[in-house]
């Protein structure tokens, strides 16, 4: 009989959802915070099998089963307890190792004394605090009273190199084992180890089960990083943990679970009296806290920083739990304000008020859009309809989409015709036509007719001229810098009409002579545009190999920079002329789309050239 380590038993019970599960072959209902349904293990005809999302157990008042989801698989299907758990293991996409009973027996027994460990790390960090004023009154003037400290266990690392390592030791634990936890670090000379939190508020990491998994900690002065955590282990994965679980299930009761940034975030919140808080653990937040969370409830809001930053982290937690089908809102806080600031500023209720008008999944892509374009211009309006739309797409009822529709349309100024071709694929559908009375997309913007991309009119920078002038140079005095960019970069590519001419005939003479003579290139030219030649051949740019590929590839971003803008300018006219025309033709309203889409392109591109 193969034996399975805990870990991967425990991954596979974590990974398998038992509502899921079970639905796959009954049909249950939801009752209250659980489902139920009739019972596959004896014939009724009134539900008695209830499942307990919460608990991820399930039970039959009438006949008396129950267990988790791989007694479930075994009980229904017939199955022992190693098919079972491959069967769902398989399901989960998870990899199990094989181990003799040594084996597993081991590495439970490593597991446990790890565990161990970190209880044991946890008391001492703790005992610390009340000795350290500092440390003590730095918790108390953040407004974190004493029944706070004791239920999240936080505690003191003292400011010294071995403090902890030696405490530990003196417990009977191996430095090779506190390096396994991260607690401490060995020395680059390999004389021995440290530890790894020094002079910070420790946060002990708790799992759903009560075991200390891991720490994190926080500086109280202007040290960095400002926090530090326990790197992964035999029992700590970042990214399959959150913060306060171990507490927030309790106070959830399957009703619903905030999710904020960081420990300290929990912890004030935790003091006003919201308890129900979570938060990941120094990684973005991952399908796998997803899923966990769904254990426990069924109502879910984000809580991050009102930062740009804390935005973008919400919009992509938002596309996870979305991605997992799970319902969720956005707590949206003022300006400047995360939730430790904002409930010690406003309070308990003003959060709540918060709360209860948080953003369903749309108005916050409404609301996080508008943060990153300008409304108040065109291509900001653009882009930002260009976002919504696409969200739009994927939602199902016909009346919750035309009445975003009319929202975007009255804040843009953008038809709802217009809109809805975005959503519909109005791009792709004119993709490929043409009108004959189209005067504004012209073959200047095609891919294919790239010297007539950029009209003679415009005045290159010096630093884009001088760009062209030192790539060429490299080109010139360099086959296989001309090697290296004759596919990407072409004649076609260089703006300055006389470096263009001169590109022609240096990539014709290597294409049919393996060579460059100077002398041909100077007798093409005469007068200034002569002199003009003479300097982009003479100059002599010292560069190592390495240095050269480094510049070219510098020079060319430049170039093509410099070329979107250009583009981009020229779409931009061209649309303005387009809305102020006050006559418009059926032609105008696909060339806009057209341009629209081209201009969101370059945007795009712009971005990556930075």
């Amino acid at each position: 009989m193969p034996y399975y380590s805990e870990d991967d038993i425990q991954r596979v019970i974590e990974s398998n959802d038992i509502v899921d599960v079970v639905s796959e072959h009954i049909e249950l209902k939801r009752a209250g915070s659980n489902y139920k349904g009739l019972c596959p293990f004896h014939s009724e005809k009134t539900p008695s099998f209830m499942v307990s999302p919460s608990k991820q157990i399930y039970h039959c008042f009438g006949c008396g089963e129950g267990g988790d989801v791989i007694g479930f698989v075994m009980k229904h299907l017939g199955i022992e307890f190693p098919e079972a758990l491959e069967l769902l293991a398989d399901r989960t996409s998870i990899q199990l190792e094989k181990e003799s009973s040594q084996e597993n027996n081991e590495k439970n027994n490593k597991r446990n004394r790890l565990f161990d460990l970190n209880r044991d790390a946890a008391r001492y960090f703790y005992n610390n605090l009340r000795k350290n004023r500092v440390a003590y009154n730095y918790l108390l003037n953040r407004g974190i009273n004493d029944n706070t400290i004791k239920a999240f266990g936080i505690g003191y690392a003292y400011d010294t190199w071995e403090d902890l390592l030696n405490h530990l030791k003196s417990k009977g634990y191996q430095d090779s084992e506190m390096a396994d936890v991260g607690l401490i670090i060995e020395r680059k000379n390999k004389s021995g180890h440290y530890d790894r939190f020094r002079n910070r508020i420790m946060f002990p990491i708790i799992n759903t089960k009560g075991k200390v998994i891991g720490f994190g900690g926080r500086v109280i002065d202007d040290s960095q990083p400002k926090y530090l955590n326990s790197p992964d282990s035999l029992v700590f994965a970042k990214g399959n943990n959150l913060y306060n679980l171990n507490i927030a299930k309790k106070y959830s009761r399957g009703n619903d679970i905030i999710l904020v940034e960081g420990y300290m975030d929990v912890i004030a919140l935790f003091n006003y009296g919201i308890k129900n808080c979570v938060a990941s653990l120094g990684t973005a937040f991952t399908p796998n806290q997803a899923k966990l969370l769904k254990r426990y409830s069924n109502e879910f809001y984000i809580c991050y920083d009102s930062d740009t930053a804390g935005l973008k982290a919400t919009d992509k937690a938002f596309d996870i739990f979305k991605e997992l089908g799970i319902d969720v809102k956005a707590i949206v806080l003022p300006s400047g304000k995360d939730p430790d600031d904002f409930i010690k500023e406003y309070g308990k209720s003003a959060f709540l008020r918060l709360k209860n008008n948080s953003l369903n999944f749309i108005d916050f892509k409404i609301h996080f859009y508008k943060s990153i374009y300008d409304l108040t211009q065109l291509e900001g309006k653009i882009g930002f309809t260009r976002e919504i739309a696409k969200t739009l797409k994927n939602v199902k009822s016909p009346v919750e989409v035309d009445a975003y529709i009319a929202k975007i349309s009255q804040e843009t100024k953008i038809s709802t015709d217009a809109i809805k071709n975005e959503i519909y694929g109005g791009t792709n559908n004119y993709k490929n036509k043409t009108n004959p009375k189209d005067k504004y997309i012209s073959n200047k913007y095609r891919n294919n007719n790239r010297e007539r991309i950029i009209p003679v009119k415009h005045n290159l920078e010096p630093g884009h001229l001088n760009a062209e002038r030192n790539l060429l140079s490299l080109i010139i005095n360099d086959k296989k810098i001309y090697a290296k960019v004759k596919e990407v970069f072409t004649p076609s590519d260089f703006l300055n009409e006389i470096n263009r001419q001169i590109a022609r005939l240096v990539y014709g003479m290597y294409e049919e002579e393996n060579s460059v003579f100077e002398d041909k290139i100077i007798n093409s030219f005469e007068g200034e545009n002569l002199e003009k030649v003479q300097s982009i051949i003479n100059t002599n740019i010292q560069l190592d190999d390495r240095e050269k590929i480094k510049a070219v590839d510098d020079f060319i971003g430049k170039i093509q920079r410099y070329n979107l803008k250009i583009k981009k300018d020229e779409i931009k006219k061209q649309i303005e002329e387009i809305v102020s025309n006050n006559e418009k033709t059926e032609g105008d309203e696909e060339t806009f789309k057209l341009l629209c889409s081209e201009l969101t392109r370059i945007e795009r591109e712009l971005k990556f050239h930075r």
